[in-house]
């Protein structure tokens, strides 16, 4: 069984994140929160909230049809992060000679997939 939790439009790149989701990759999700505030990246805490997110939605999901689920046994089965929308927010930067020069803000949307089962291989 598995569930899934989506973290939309938070305002870190997608790059910073997937370094992120590199280390809690295929780990089981009591080992994730170990390790997730001893990053050294802002973004752990929001990759935190979205992990505790999907294995609530398995607990819950498990519930629903008569299973008890251990929380020492839900594994993180993979998690991503893909680029957002970045058109609505164009900033502007102070540039010599009186110009300015145009910077986008980076939004990414991250995805985490739980599962009561451990991944041999990696995830996505």
């Amino acid at each position: 069984m598995e569930a899934t939790a989506h973290s939309r439009f938070q305002r870190y790149g997608t790059r910073k994140v997937g370094q992120v989701l590199k280390e809690i990759r295929g780990k089981s999700v009591l080992e994730a929160e170990r390790i997730l505030p001893m990053m050294p990246r802002i973004c752990s805490t929001m990759v935190a909230k979205a992990v505790r997110s999907a294995a609530a939605n398995l607990v819950n999901l498990a519930s629903k049809n008569g299973h008890q689920i251990n929380p020492e046994k839900v594994y993180i089965k993979s998690c991503w992060s893909t680029m957002g929308p970045m058109g609505n927010m164009k900033r502007m930067l102070p540039a010599p000679q009186g110009r300015s020069y145009t910077f986008k803000r980076k939004v990414c949307h991250l995805t985490v997939v739980v599962s009561d089962e451990r991944v041999t291989g990696k995830g996505k």
